[in-house]
């Protein structure tokens, strides 16, 4: 568990799994050869031999008055194609609860796209039915992203996502589709971030004159910020998706905006810094 303070703001984040070597069937130009020459990414974000260390994660924003759940993982007693990922039984909603946020607690969940380790723990298994796990929010998804895929689904990928992780949340009227922009309450709000999905976003948070920014996928791994050609597998459009990327790392650049990865390993969150070489990377303060 990692935690931040931003202004009068508590992000938390609650693991469900981080593994190394993991991330070539996402990022399929980060070889070991290729990443062994970045050499700020160890030992945080890769191994000795060259393995990409990647997390999955979700990030709670505490406001004080707001408990806002970033992106729910992969899930419990999901069937899914990857193998790895299917009929998971990990302790995530003891964890949070651990953390200070029973699941009862929660009255806003966040996914910044649709695809499976996004979503799982949207629902939970209660009696051979798909329930929301968080009874006592409300669910928030871009419009834009949730047309995609309403039109555009496809289980031979990842497995039956948005019949088990999104649309039992729909068919109980919890779920809100908003805007791109939209803004949750003072201290965040929504930035549009498009080319991994269609209608993928990104969470900035400000308070007290501080500021953070959750990545989401628009950056998979911090590899991609030296190496801001290497696309995903899993992106929509990869040419929109690289275009975001580094207008983004162009921006924050240099300032003072906490950047936290959404599937960035431990420590997960620094500010980027340009390369002199080209590029940027992500300094982590230790």
């Amino acid at each position: 568990m990692n935690q931040w303070q931003i202004g009068d703001v508590k992000i938390t984040r609650v693991i469900e799994m981080e593994i190394a070597g993991g991330s070539r069937f996402i990022l399929p130009d980060a070889t070991r050869e290729a990443c062994l020459p970045i050499d700020w990414l160890a030992p945080h974000f890769m191994d000795e031999a060259g393995n990409l260390i990647m997390s999955i994660h979700a990030l709670i924003v505490d406001t004080g008055e707001r408990r806002i759940v970033v992106d729910t993982c992969i899930g419990n007693d999901k069937e899914r194609n990857i193998p790895n990922w299917s009929h998971l039984q990990t302790t995530f909603l003891d964890d949070i609860a651990a953390a200070g946020y029973p699941r009862e607690s929660i009255d806003t969940v966040l996914c910044t796209h649709l695809h499976v380790d996004h979503v799982g723990w949207n629902t939970m298994l209660v009696d051979g039915e798909w329930r929301p796990t968080f009874p006592n929010a409300r669910y928030l998804v871009a419009e834009r992203e949730w047309a995609y895929w309403d039109a555009h689904e496809d289980e031979a990928t990842y497995g039956p996502v948005l019949a088990d992780s999104v649309r039992p949340v729909v068919a109980t009227g919890l779920m809100d589709f908003v805007a791109c922009d939209h803004v949750l309450c003072e201290e965040v709000r929504l930035q549009p971030t498009p080319g991994h999905t269609p209608g993928h976003v990104s969470v900035e948070i400000a308070s007290g004159g501080e500021q953070a920014l959750i990545t989401g996928d628009c950056i998979h791994h911090p590899c991609q910020m030296t190496r801001t050609d290497w696309c995903s597998s899993a992106d929509t459009d990869q040419v929109q998706g690289r275009a975001t990327r580094e207008g983004l790392l162009e921006r924050y650049a240099g300032g003072d905006t906490l950047i936290i990865g959404t599937h960035f390993a431990t420590p997960t969150a620094g500010h980027v810094k340009r390369l002199d070489s080209g590029g940027y990377w992500l300094d982590v303060g230790t």
